[in-house]
């Protein structure tokens, strides 16, 4: 059988579940949040700090893992950083000092932001070859596996679990997701992409791309990181604070899992409008929202909206005839992941000047830009591509 004939079942299934993976990785670690910080004695400003070291490795190692990714194979990439980021994990739940935790947050960001990319080159070609949509059920998975993974560790820890058993029994759970994934994994790229440079800089719709996808991912940061201020601020007690997000996570979450049906009947160009239209309609509900539980629904609409967009972002950038499409992943998810990093900052200091309903209102506009910029400039995506 031809190595890059990925149209059988198992091609699919592996890469679901090297996404479910990733998904469990990351999240594990949000319930560790609070014992690092009594571990190490930090301040909030200084944990606030120590948590930018996460996203400054994952940054870091974007760039080059498209490459990468060409030149030995989707499995072997995944696989080590998949590896590396089992080895780095438990040590989250130990690292005694603030300088061993940030160099361990470096790593863990680096390992994850690698299996990030790689996961996604491997799902370009996957979806590609298949000639339909693939690629929202794939993210589908990452989010699934973000709600087992902090849901698994928040309750190992409930039920009195030691923080260093409760890791390494999740480290186990990744490693065996990978292991199933692994014997299925593409073990080589399209000859197109072997030969490519390390690195290059990004140009033509990648551009446009990843700024589309850095606006999508600077508006789901922001729910993330002010949704509970804003719905607080609005009159709910603390406890009832998270409700927004969770509504927003399960939102997105339902519209991933049943997203390739979605898109390939209606295109991705017109997924990208309908969902940026949206969004943009769910944050003006939420700062217009005459109380905080009349706002709940909008958070609904966000997640609902947002969830394909990505997706058929990373599609795009497959469809592209600019770059490699491992680079075009590459740059993507590095221009994208910017706006996470950049987002809690930006959006505080907006909120400073303004206020928070103005801070999510310019959100509002920002996906009203990717819906009119995306639907007319991005190329073929989603149900738009045929093989």
């Amino acid at each position: 059988m031809n190595p890059m004939k990925t149209t059988d079942l198992k091609h699919r299934v592996s890469t679901r579940l090297a996404f479910l993976a990733a998904g469990m990785a990351m999240s594990s670690w949000a319930p560790l949040v609070p014992y690092a910080q009594a571990r190490t004695g930090v301040e909030a400003a200084q944990l606030g700090l120590l948590l930018l070291c996460l996203g400054i490795g994952s940054l870091l190692a974007m760039p080059v893992t498209g490459v990468l990714a060409a030149r030995f194979g989707c499995r072997r990439v995944i696989l080590c950083s998949g590896l590396g980021c089992c080895l780095v994990f438990p040590f989250l739940a130990i690292a005694p000092s603030a300088p061993l935790l940030a160099l361990t947050l470096f790593l863990f960001g680096a390992t994850i932001g690698t299996l990030d990319v790689s996961m996604n080159v491997q799902a370009v070609i996957v979806e590609k070859d298949y000639g339909g949509a693939l690629m929202s059920g794939f993210h589908g998975m990452f989010s699934v596996g973000g709600i087992a993974g902090a849901g698994s560790m928040s309750a190992m820890l409930w039920l009195g679990m030691d923080i260093v058993s409760a890791s390494v029994a999740m480290t186990l759970a990744v490693a065996l997701v990978l292991l199933a994934a692994g014997p299925n994994l593409l073990r080589e790229a399209p000859a197109a992409e072997r030969d490519a440079p390390l690195l290059v800089m990004p140009r033509g719709a990648v551009v446009l791309i990843g700024v589309l996808c850095m606006f999508v991912f600077l508006a789901e940061g922001a729910v993330l990181d002010w949704s509970a201020v804003l719905l607080t601020h609005g009159g709910l007690s603390g406890a009832q604070g998270g409700l927004g997000y969770a509504a927003f996570a399960v939102a997105m979450t339902i519209g991933r899992l049943n997203g390739d049906k979605i898109v390939q009947r209606w295109g991705g160009k017109r997924i990208l409008m309908l969902g940026g239209l949206a969004s943009a309609a769910g944050f003006f509900i939420v700062v217009l929202a005459p109380s905080a539980w009349l706002a709940l629904p909008g958070f609904v609409l966000i997640g609902c909206g947002a969830s394909n967009i990505v997706p058929v972002l990373f599609t795009a950038a497959g469809a592209q005839r600019d770059m490699p499409a491992g680079l075009a992943v590459s740059a993507i998810s590095t221009i994208g992941y910017a706006g996470i990093l950049a987002g809690p900052g930006l959006i505080g200091f907006v909120a400073h000047a303004v206020g928070l309903q103005w801070a999510f209102a310019a959100l509002a506009c920002g996906m009203l830009a990717v819906a009119f910029s995306g639907s007319s400039s991005v190329p073929a995506a989603g149900g738009d591509v045929r093989p």
